[in-house]
């Protein structure tokens, strides 16, 4: 992933999985029926911003393609991969994989991973 600097915003040039996996880790927490508080929490934001990102990223991708995000949609989507697999949590504070995967599509190695180079993108843009 590379983010490059446009004024007060990044420039992302995603692959169509990395837009699939943001929009799956918001989608999923944004349509659990959270309420604007707990969303905020989640997040950083609340339905509306949430919303809007979402509208941005959804459709069919079928080749990388560059999307204009603010520090705080960044914020948004980082906060979306980390805190979506702790949905999948027992009761005894294991992950379980399957219905993460089955859910999501993704494992949460993608997730991590992803998280992992936006973080590591924005620090170097």
């Amino acid at each position: 992933m590379k983010l490059t600097r446009d004024g007060d915003a990044f420039i992302a040039r995603l692959a169509p999985s990395q837009v699939s996996a943001m929009y799956e880790a918001l989608s999923y927490l944004r349509h659990r029926d959270p309420s604007d508080t707990e969303l905020t929490l989640l997040v950083g934001a609340g339905r509306e911003a949430v919303d809007a990102l979402l509208e941005r990223l959804s459709g069919r991708h079928t080749k990388s393609r560059d999307f204009r995000l603010t520090i705080e949609e960044l914020h948004m989507v980082h906060s979306a991969l980390t805190a979506a697999p702790t949905m999948f949590l027992t009761r005894g504070g294991g992950f379980v994989e399957e219905p993460f995967h089955i859910r999501l599509g993704f494992y949460r190695e993608n997730f991590d991973v992803l998280a992992l180079a936006l973080t590591q993108a924005a620090a170097e843009a």
